[in-house]
């Protein structure tokens, strides 16, 4: 029963087959080919589809503005450093014990304040030495006047005791004693002018520094200063104060040319700005020019002189100068942060009109507004990228888009 069953199954399974022809075979993996051919043209369809969308997005943007057209004037920038006008090392012309210091250090101290005391006692007693002397001279002088008159009253009476030596000698007596009279006299004012300098006073307004000579110790003096003698202290002058700067001596053709062409003495006038400050609020009067130049730096040393009436400004502190050497004219500026150094030279990216970066040497200027002069290399209608410059490549392809350069409010430029 079994095998039979299994037999009769067999033999259907052999009819199903039998009944698939050829043709119909074909039809049916024909039919799957297609399938397949259609479903990868739809997958290839939107594989290009989506490459030609996304090409475009796969370009670096970056933003690019004209240069901006402004009218500067011709300047020049220094770095300079403030120094006092008057500047004095006291040291005592007269020796003796310190016994007095009349200020703190570091006051602003007026023009003969008293500031040092020294012992007295010894140019005292010589002032009263030489006084002494003086009177001792006087009395001999007038002694030498009598017998002198005496002399010669007898001789023109024809007395013979007289005799023309005894006049002679006299005469030679008085003249001794006036000039010991006038020697005295020179003692005394020698006296009183050490005694008068044991008293140091200010010469000039100005800040002192710190006393180098406690009180109690023995300085040393010399009026001369032939001999070594004690530094007390250090006075500087604050109002006005010097601004000390170097030119080199290209900038020095500039301004010498300039200087001969504009008579209204523009090119004596300097700005200036301190470290800590963005604006040339300062000004300053250009009133001394080295004649020759350092072999050794190629500069040339100028001095400005700055009001400094509030006293702020310090000597030896540093500030940045500027000279105005030119009339006003247009130049173009561009942001400092697009010019790209290069060695000794300066390049900004520019966008052509196919979105092609091509790079552009330049001579550039001082800063201006926040901006950099560019005095030449550039064209007005250049696009220059002004932001994106690290995906700009020379040569490559980039996204533009438009941008604004600003200029700052006036003054507000460090350069």
């Amino acid at each position: 029963m079994n095998e039979t069953d299994n037999q009769s199954r067999a033999e259907e399974d052999d009819l199903r087959t039998a009944r698939w022809s050829p043709a119909k075979l074909w039809v049916a993996v024909g039919t799957g080919i297609a399938v397949v051919a259609t479903a990868w043209l739809i997958y290839s369809y939107h594989q290009s589809d989506a490459a030609a969308s996304a090409a475009p997005d796969a370009l670096p943007e970056v933003i690019v503005s004209k240069p901006l057209v402004w009218e500067v004037d011709s300047r020049l920038g220094f770095l300079g450093q403030f120094s006092a006008v008057d500047h004095l090392e006291f040291r005592a012309q007269v020796g003796g014990t310190l016994t007095g210091i009349h200020f703190k250090d570091g006051d602003i101290v007026q023009q003969g304040d008293l500031l040092f005391t020294i012992d007295t006692r010894p140019y005292e007693i010589r002032l009263a030495q030489a006084n002494a002397q003086l009177e001792t001279a006087t009395a001999r002088l007038v002694l030498a006047d009598r017998d002198l008159y005496r002399a010669q009253v007898l001789k023109q009476s024809g007395n013979l005791a007289i005799t023309e030596q005894t006049v002679d000698q006299r005469t030679t007596n008085q003249r001794a004693a006036q000039a010991a009279v006038d020697d005295a006299k020179a003692q005394i004012r020698d006296a009183q002018f050490d005694l008068e300098h044991c008293r140091i006073a200010a010469p000039f307004t100005g800040r002192i520094g710190t006393h180098l000579v406690s009180v109690g110790n023995l300085i040393a003096g010399s009026r001369a200063a032939t001999s070594p003698t004690t530094l007390l202290a250090t006075l500087v002058s604050l109002d006005p104060i010097y601004l000390n700067f170097d030119m080199s001596e290209a900038d020095f053709l500039i301004f010498s040319r300039n200087r001969a062409r504009v008579k209204e003495g523009t090119a004596d006038k300097v700005e200036i700005a301190l470290s800590d400050e963005t604006k040339f609020a300062r000004q300053g009067a250009l009133d001394f020019v080295d004649n020759v130049l350092n072999r050794s730096s190629g500069t040339i040393h100028a001095r400005a002189t700055v009001p400094n009436p509030n006293r702020l400004l310090t000597p030896g502190e540093f500030a940045r100068v500027r000279l105005v050497v030119g009339a006003p004219m247009q130049a173009l500026l561009v942001p400092d942060t697009a010019i790209l150094p290069d060695q000794s030279q300066h390049s900004v990216m520019t966008v052509a009109s196919d979105g092609t970066v091509v790079p552009k040497q330049v001579e550039i200027g001082d800063l201006r507004g926040g901006l950099r002069v560019i005095r030449s290399g550039l064209m007005p209608n250049d696009q220059v990228i002004i932001d994106g410059i690290p995906h700009a490549a020379p040569g490559a392809k980039v996204a533009p888009h438009g941008g604004t350069i600003r200029y700052a409010a006036a003054g507000q430029e460090k350069g």
